[in-house]
């Protein structure tokens, strides 16, 4: 299994999975955004739309699979 931490994610396209929930103002909410870790098969970066300089986390498909996140449509 690879360390996931040692891996490149310059680049990465991020995406919201649900879609972004709406504010009052229809301003997308949600702050979940997820990519694809290259060159590994089923490996992702997590991180926050709201906090810009957070470091992203980063997961297999299994785990995140184990919360409800749906993979696929990454």
């Amino acid at each position: 299994m690879a360390d996931l931490y040692t891996m490149p994610i310059e680049g990465i396209v991020m995406t919201a999975p649900c879609g972004g929930n709406n504010n009052e103002d229809g301003e997308g909410e949600a702050c979940l955004t997820i990519g694809r870790i290259p060159g590994e098969p089923d490996a992702y970066v997590v991180g926050d739309s709201k906090k810009h300089d957070a470091p992203p986390l980063r997961f297999f498909g299994p785990e995140l699979r184990a919360w409800g996140i749906d993979t696929a449509k990454v």
